[in-house]
């Protein structure tokens, strides 16, 4: 039955302890208030979306991918590079589209699946034959007819063109220029609405000659625009000109390899663009505006061969046959040059054949359409639990859980990218936890600087330096509103002093006290003591509180001691003062009572006003040890919880007496010399008799007890206190005439305080 009493009772008290914990943790201070309001204010910022925060967003995209590169995929795509060689043998561009001409012939006869030119050839070739004899007139006018009657070179390259599977390229411009009235249809066809105001807009597009862009099968934009800090890293696949839908140069590349007509855009109004489509094809995936995010392998030399090698028929068949082929140059004048998360320096053209391989090998990188609801989510999540938790915890959890909170964002969001391929951006959580992990440490730590101040002002005048240090650096060992503590309480009271007051004037007593107080408080704080207060000439003191004093009891006695000689120089001091004033001179005596126990200590008073104090029974007793002084003859008197720690010392038993308010008696002793008095032979020896004395006291042999008194008398010892033998001696005197009884338990019962 008691087992399940206790198993009962703990079980309640789990759940007490439960419910003020969550109590604890979900209660609104103004702190959390204002935490709550920073982690709505990031969302807002996720929100809103700041060039700034984008940025954070891409280059963590960007260090995915330096640390996980795509594998390069060879086989599938090949760039005819006009790089540095092939100008220095060919000569500078723009080459006569006669030599383009040829380079394509040669493609298609080595089996290019389709070749997309990276550059457009929007201005005739000015080394068409009819051109020359246009700027040469001094020519023959048979040879000017002759050659103003051959075909031109655009024509060649057109018919070139109408031979092999070729998609020229084009790019946008901010300039209105009106559409040619034979410009050939985008092949997109739209499944949805609002298209319009999601995919990227241009005024107008550059286009090839009408010439050569009627021959071609396919048309498309290489336009590839960098982000803010100048890096590629999305390139639209569709774009909106003039009142149609344009495919980009490698998803036109794409639907002619597969050999479809048009490309399907699937769009929603509320979302944007949902994907592309080419039948038989993988989908390709794209953001809300027609976007597709490149994910990027690291540049293959293999992947590049020079134009001059198709046209001398050096190049490997390899290389050509059943490969996508894009033309485009890596020669730095042309300035075609784009930085990438990998790399710096790329030629563009290899921008359009890496997305080519991306979707050719679904290795497309996509951030998903629910992304910032989930990364907002994770966000308030992580901000929510924070708030919740750290005002809790200490300072090295508070770090780990924001290290383990945004450590886990990272995680999570490189895991999406490394195993799924998927974009999640880890710096909205990650934010969301830095702010209010520097929010509430600072909170915390405010909070703390304010209670040491607190500390320092409320302990200041009553504790060592040294000890409001300790106590202001670990606030959490002042427990407010009262605790129950083992503690050793001392009170310290003036002798005579009305006697004394008489002497002086107000102002001069003011002085007296003060300069009697602060030797004695000296002597206290310097024992790690606490002074309770100040009552006109008393003083109270206490140990073991605020902070934990092991050696309380005898740091009390210490103190009493200690007090005993610093007013010995103070009276030395008083009497030079008063013999040069003509004063009469009555030196301080002061009377000490010490006693320990456990008792209440903490912050006592009203809202409006407070002080740090103690409350209990042993304070009252050490308060009466102090009033027995007096009677006893001896500066201090140690209560009997105090004498078992302190037996070092020169302790001698006083009596057993019922002090008043008290009910049961106590056991008191008195200290008259410190622990070198104590390991004396001479303090032995009076001991000795000073206990054969009590002994015979207490059980009535009058004559013993007189021999024994004697002895002490005789002593040196008993030279600091003859006071307590005179009374002892009185009372023995008192006793012979008139006997206690013998029922007579010892007991002397104290009238005064």
């Amino acid at each position: 039955m008691n087992k399940a009493r206790r198993s009962i009772g703990g079980w309640s008290g789990a759940r007490s302890a439960l419910r003020r914990g969550l109590k604890r943790a979900f209660m609104p201070t103004i702190p959390r208030v204002i935490a709550l309001a920073l982690l709505a204010g990031v969302v807002a910022l996720r929100v809103i979306d700041p060039v700034s925060l984008q940025m954070l967003r891409v280059r963590t995209f960007d260090v995915y991918q330096q640390i996980k590169p795509r594998p390069q995929t060879p086989g599938m795509v090949t760039i005819v590079d006009i790089d540095e060689e092939s100008l220095k043998r060919l000569g500078q561009w723009p080459w006569p589209r006669t030599l383009l001409a040829r380079m394509l012939d040669r493609l298609t006869m080595m089996r290019a699946a389709v070749v997309g030119f990276d550059v457009v050839f929007a201005e005739p070739d000015r080394m068409s034959p009819k051109s020359l004899a246009e700027e040469l007139p001094t020519l023959p006018p048979g040879v000017r007819g002759q050659l103003a009657s051959l075909p031109s070179n655009d024509a060649l390259f057109a018919e070139a063109i109408r031979h092999s599977r070729v998609v020229l390229g084009q790019t946008g411009l901010p300039l209105d220029r009106p559409v040619p009235a034979d410009a050939p249809k985008p092949s997109v066809a739209v499944l949805g609405d609002g298209l319009t105001r999601w995919v990227e807009n241009h005024r107008s597009l550059l286009r090839n000659i009408p010439e050569i862009d009627q021959a071609a099968a396919g048309h498309g934009v290489f336009t590839v625009a960098a982000e803010t800090d100048g890096v590629v890293r999305r390139v639209p696949m569709v774009l909106y000109v003039q009142g149609n839908f344009y495919p980009s140069l490698s998803v036109e590349m794409l639907r002619l390899a597969a050999g479809q007509k048009s490309v399907l855009i699937k769009t929603r109004d509320d979302i944007g663009v949902e994907g592309l489509r080419i039948r038989g094809l993988p989908p390709i995936r794209t953001d809300a505006n027609g976007r597709v995010w490149v994910y990027f392998a690291k540049s293959n030399p293999a992947q590049y061969v020079s134009a001059y090698r198709i046209l001398d028929g050096t190049a490997p068949p390899e290389a050509i046959a059943n490969h996508l082929i894009l033309v485009g140059t890596s020669a730095a004048g042309l300035l075609d040059i784009k930085a990438t998360p990998l790399s710096p320096f790329l030629p563009g053209v290899e921008v359009h054949a890496q997305i080519l391989e991306n979707i050719l090998t679904n290795a497309q990188l996509q951030q998903p359409r629910d992304a910032v609801g989930v990364e907002v989510c994770l966000a308030v999540a992580i901000g929510l639990a924070m708030i919740v938790l750290l005002p809790l915890i200490g300072a090295r959890p508070t770090m780990a859980l924001f290290l383990a909170a945004a450590g886990g964002a990272v995680a999570w969001s490189w895991h999406a990218f490394a195993v799924q391929k998927v974009l999640y951006d880890p710096v909205l959580p990650s934010l969301t936890a830095l702010v209010i992990f520097i929010f509430l440490t600072y909170t915390s730590y405010a909070k703390e600087e304010a209670e040491r101040r607190q500390v320092r002002s409320a302990f200041s005048h009553y504790m060592s330096p040294a000890l409001v240090e300790r106590l202001a650096a670990d606030p959490s060992r002042l427990k407010l509103g009262g605790e129950m503590r083992d503690m050793t309480l001392l009170f310290c009271d003036v002798r005579g002093f009305t006697t004394i007051s008489e002497q002086f004037d107000a102002e001069g007593l003011t002085r007296l006290i003060n300069r009697f107080l602060t030797p004695m408080t000296e002597v206290i704080l310097t024992r790690q003591g606490t002074i309770d207060k100040y009552m006109g000439d008393c003083i109270m003191a206490f140990w073991n509180a605020p902070l934990d004093d092991p050696s309380h009891q005898a740091h009390a006695c210490e103190s009493a001691l200690g007090m005993i000689d610093a007013l010995k120089e103070l009276n030395e001091n008083l009497k030079s003062e008063a013999e040069a004033e003509n004063r009469k001179y009555i030196p301080i005596n002061v009377g000490v009572g010490i006693n320990s126990g456990v008792v209440c200590v903490g912050n006592m008073g009203s809202e409006q006003r407070f002080d740090y104090s103690v409350l209990g029974d042993d304070v009252n007793l050490a308060s009466r040890l102090e009033g027995q002084s007096k009677t006893y003859g001896v500066t201090t008197v140690v209560g009997e919880n105090t004498e078992p720690q302190v037996r070092d010392f020169a302790l001698l038993e006083l009596d057993l007496i019922r002090v008043k308010g008290k009910t049961v008696p106590v056991r008191i002793f008195g200290l008259v010399g410190d622990r070198a008095m104590a390991a004396t032979p001479e303090f032995a020896a009076h001991r000795a008799a000073h206990h054969r004395l009590l002994a015979a006291y207490r059980a009535q042999d009058w004559p013993a007890a007189e021999t024994a008194l004697a002895d002490c008398r005789a002593s040196p010892i008993g030279a600091l206190i003859p006071k307590f033998y005179e009374m002892i001696a009185e009372r023995i005197v008192i006793f012979r005439e008139a006997s206690p009884g013998a029922d007579w338990d010892g007991v002397f019962v104290a009238t005064s305080k």
